[in-house]
């Protein structure tokens, strides 16, 4: 039988492109199940991402500071490598809706099979928030919309004058 760090650690990947209220509140939630919680923003440039990962460390750490036992770092390469060298058990995953879960499900297994003793956990989304996606926000911004409520100050302002530029 293997032994078991004490307190479960759990990270919880994502872009965050921009960090979104449905991401705090996975977090609220989160943070409340786990003994310690990673914010793990990926590092891929493919995705063209409107902010720099060090802009979405910034605003991901400036917004998480409430949480005391949540941190924020960012990753490349494969999450479950990630998730191990970070000693934890748990990746979690937030579901908005059923097609999300099909990815996820895919992700979950491959992840189970690179290391299987990391499990996946799914929190389905606060119903506040079951429509959010960082990308509908951008689109939303972009277009002249009103975002407040559904991204935090900080970010809202951030994105108005990032996509004001353009």
């Amino acid at each position: 039988m293997q032994v078991q760090p004490s307190g479960v650690i759990a990270v919880y990947p994502g872009s965050f492109d921009p960090i979104t209220n449905g991401h705090l509140d996975l977090v609220d939630r989160a943070s409340r199940l786990f003994d310690r919680l990673i914010v793990a923003i990926l590092r891929n440039e493919a995705k063209k991402p409107l902010f720099s990962v060090e802009e979405r460390l910034e605003m991901a750490r400036e917004v998480l500071k409430p949480w005391t036992n949540v941190e924020v770092e960012s990753f490349s390469g494969l999450l479950v490598d990630f998730a191990r060298a970070r000693g934890a058990r748990v990746i979690l995953r937030g579901i908005r809706a059923i097609s999300d879960y099909e990815y996820e499900l895919q992700m979950a297994l491959m992840n189970r099979r690179l290391a299987p003793q990391i499990e996946t956990v799914f929190l389905m989304a606060g119903e506040d928030y079951s429509f959010l996606s960082a990308r509908l926000v951008k689109e939303v911004v972009a277009l002249g919309g009103d975002v407040s409520g559904l991204v935090p100050a900080l970010v809202h302002e951030r994105l108005r004058r990032r996509l004001a530029a353009r």
